[in-house]
């Protein structure tokens, strides 16, 4: 391998471009500034997506995850995205508070294509904008009020490498109370971990 040798190294613009070849028109024109109202279906149907932020301390990758309408789409370049309980890191909402860019990744159950937005955050606690993104009648802790900026969809390709949706695919990894044990050196008891995960999820989750 020549991981360490510079010469085989991409530094420059042109020389990316000359191993990728132009733009196709549709790649090109299938990007627009706003959430036209074919984007607007495909957001309404997603029940799961990944935010990206990045921040002083780096950047953030993170799901969420809804029954579809996930994300509410407010207007043609405003979407509403609640924050439910969670971890409480909050490693995206600090990042947002130094940086407001955003980008989200919509994705539909056994879709190949996703659903790409960016775009610029803040973070709002207004009583009705809280009250309205309520689920089982719990409001969410805040509500990201995102400003699109650009939206395209990606094509499946991605997607079928991987066999995302291809129930065949499915292998066996760590459960969480594994990575918890082997990550604290077992300070933290995986196996009652394991246990105890469901029901805290089921009381937990709004």
């Amino acid at each position: 391998m020549t991981l360490r040798d510079s010469d085989h190294t991409i530094e420059n613009l042109a020389a990316l471009q000359a191993l990728f070849g132009a733009v196709g028109e549709a790649s090109v024109r299938k990007e627009v500034s706003h959430l036209h109202p074919v984007y607007q279906r495909w957001i309404e149907a997603s029940p799961f997506a990944v935010l990206a932020t990045v921040g002083p301390d780096g950047l953030d990758a993170s799901p969420r995850g809804d029954p579809p309408g996930l994300v509410t789409v407010l207007d043609a370049h405003t979407l509403l995205l609640p924050e439910r309980a969670g971890n409480n890191r909050i490693d995206s909402l600090k990042n947002i508070l130094a940086d407001p860019r955003v980008a989200l990744l919509f994705l539909v159950p056994g879709v190949g294509e996703t659903l790409r937005v960016n775009g610029r955050a803040r973070i709002s606690v207004a009583p009705d904008l809280l009250q309205r993104l309520a689920m089982d009648g719990k409001p969410p802790r805040c509500v990201l009020v995102i400003s699109v900026e650009s939206v395209f969809f990606q094509c499946a390709r991605a997607m079928k490498r991987a066999g995302l949706w291809d129930a065949s695919t499915q292998t066996t990894v760590p459960t969480a109370g594994e990575m918890l044990a082997a990550l604290t050196r077992n300070d933290i008891d995986g196996a009652a971990y394991d246990r105890a995960l469901p029901a805290r999820q089921r009381d937990t989750l709004y």
